[in-house]
């Protein structure tokens, strides 16, 4: 009589979750990137930083903020008014966290050289954490320049905005150690176009820079409604203009600012996205009339340049979940790390990942010396909209092919991954969606020709290390070379530029075995396709390993 079989009832072939680790030590490309970037004297410090940010309580803060998702009161149970959001304590203590170690400010106020590729690590970090309420960081961040165009609105609010203190009490600013920023640009009839808009500012005395004005009209897209004050752009008798709305009127009164509903977003739900509405809400002018978007855009380049330091980001923490788990599971008898299939796909998101990070911290350093360099000035300008472009449509899709990694475990929520797939599609449309920032680098390229040449010198400095980088270059060239409907050839034209940038910072700065494995793979006269076709001679183990992350 055969022997009865007994069924073993343990868990057994599960990866561990990867929590308790430091993403700066376990990160090769990251400190590299800042490093040849000019901000490696932050290393010491983001490192500590990424200790508090690997831990499993602090990652669990992410998942809370998003699990429950801000509500929003918009009167008391008095029928009062009340234009309130109220979030969940995770969304705070990530606040308080990140604002503490100045992922907000960093870059403004510290002198030293690198300092925006030093801010964008700890916000590269910070980011890898939740994307929701990475938005309001990043808008206090980029308000900065903005801020800086009105002298006297500058000198009451940057004390505030480069504050270390986050105070989420929905008092007036004046009774506040630190502040927090937003952004109202958009409107129901006009999304990007805000041309169409239809808000109205009106003085309430004499009208001119600095002066007071009421708005009355709407937004459709708010975000981080609770914020201590926002830009907002409105139309004058001279034009679209921009204003400081802040919460409280100079009185001590609240705002006429009210908020309508939140929206019911795919993802970044940690993040209050609102329909707004003035009702002859008070505001000051920043500039002169008619200059609305022009000033508003310096906060804008400065928020596109935190969604492709994001969407670097967020696919760092993806590529960093898939190959913990296949470097822990098994299956066909052997760790799927070993597979030599999976090994192709695990080291093909390994070079999106690094050339994403390569070229957002290579625009970090644009920023840094923009004002002292004009190659770096134009470079920030059009490589802004360029990496805004590509990055983050690109991320999109290697985030679908990391949680298919991970099988069916990377599609139920307890896993991270649905949670970042969500998020991450918000990067290519906030701040004006692929076809915009295409369209951007057309306009730039036509005012001021410089800018495309700036792109084509800055890719030239790696000519002569790679055969297909440099035939990809003599493409690039009969590209730009045909003025012939420039509009329906954007998204090629636009997306070689990325390449060609990519391909650039990591022939200069990447080990050989990245940049050219980089170069066969994207810039090949064939083109690229699925993630995992790599050529069977590319350094796979190499290329993994380098990317590990460490328990």
């Amino acid at each position: 009589m055969s022997e009865k079989l007994q069924y073993d009832d343990r868990v057994f072939n599960q990866s561990p979750a990867l929590e308790d680790y430091n993403p700066f030590a376990s990160d090769e490309a990251l400190s590299q990137a800042v490093r040849v970037n000019n901000g490696g004297w932050v290393a010491e410090r983001a490192s500590g930083f990424a200790e508090i940010l690997g831990r499993a309580e602090t990652l669990k803060l992410g998942d809370l903020a998003n699990r429950f998702a801000p509500v929003l009161k918009t009167h008391d149970r008095f029928g009062n008014r009340a234009d309130e959001v109220e979030y969940h304590p995770a969304y705070h203590e990530l606040m308080r966290l990140s604002i503490e170690h100045e992922t907000h400010s960093l870059a403004w106020k510290n002198g030293r050289k690198g300092a925006h590729a030093a801010r964008s690590a700890l916000m590269f970090l910070r980011h890898q954490v939740d994307e929701g309420s990475s938005c309001p960081l990043t808008m206090t961040f980029a308000v900065v320049p903005s801020l800086k165009i009105q002298k006297e609105i500058a000198d009451e609010w940057l004390p505030r905005v480069l504050s270390d203190r986050y105070d989420p009490r929905l008092i007036p600013a004046t009774e506040k150690k630190g502040a927090i920023f937003g952004m109202a640009m958009t409107e129901r009839q006009g999304g990007s176009d805000v041309r169409a808009n239809t808000s109205v500012a009106n003085p309430v005395g004499p009208r001119g820079a600095g002066r007071e004005y009421r708005i009355t009209g709407h937004k459709w897209f708010c975000s981080a409604p609770m914020s201590d004050a926002f830009l907002v752009l409105a139309r004058t008798e001279g034009g679209l203009s921009c204003f400081l709305l802040p919460r409280f009127t100079p009185d001590g009164r609240k705002n006429d600012f009210h908020l309508q509903r939140l929206k019911d977003k795919l993802g970044n739900r940690s993040n209050a996205s609102s329909e707004v509405e003035f009702r002859d809400a008070w505001a000051l002018l920043i500039g002169e009339e008619g200059r609305g978007v022009a000033n508003i855009i310096e906060m804008v380049r400065h928020t596109r340049l935190d969604c492709i330091t994001g969407s670097a980001a967020t696919l760092r923490r993806a590529v960093a979940e898939s190959i913990n788990h296949a470097r822990h599971r098994r299956t066909f008898g052997k760790f799927l790390i070993d597979q030599p299939l999976m090994r192709n796909v695990l080291a093909d998101l390994c070079l999106e990942s690094e050339a994403a990070t390569a070229l957002a911290f290579r625009l970090s350093r644009s920023f840094d010396e923009a004002e002292t360099d004009e190659h770096e000035n134009f470079l920030a300008r059009i490589g802004t909209a360029v990496g805004k472009f590509w990055v983050t449509k690109r991320a999109v899709a290697a985030l679908g092919e990391a949680i298919e990694c991970l099988g069916g475990n990377g599609y139920v929520e307890e896993s991270a991954m649905p949670r970042l797939y969500r998020d991450i599609p918000v990067n290519s449309i906030w701040e004006g969606s692929g076809n915009v920032q295409c369209l951007d680098v057309l306009r730039a390229a036509a005012k001021e020709p410089e800018t495309l040449r700036t792109i084509r010198a800055e890719a030239s400095k790696a000519r002569g290390e790679n055969r297909d980088f440099d035939l990809f270059l003599d493409r690039l060239d009969t590209e730009l070379s045909d003025l012939e409907n420039p509009e329906i050839r954007a998204r090629r034209l636009v997306e070689m530029l990325a390449l060609a940038l990519q391909a650039a910072v990591l022939i200069r700065t990447a080990p050989g075995f990245i940049a050219d494995a980089f170069c066969r793979s994207r810039l090949g006269a064939g083109g690229f396709s699925a993630f995992g076709t790599l050529p069977a001679d590319a350094d796979f183990r190499r290329i993994i390993e380098r990317n590990l992350p460490v328990l």
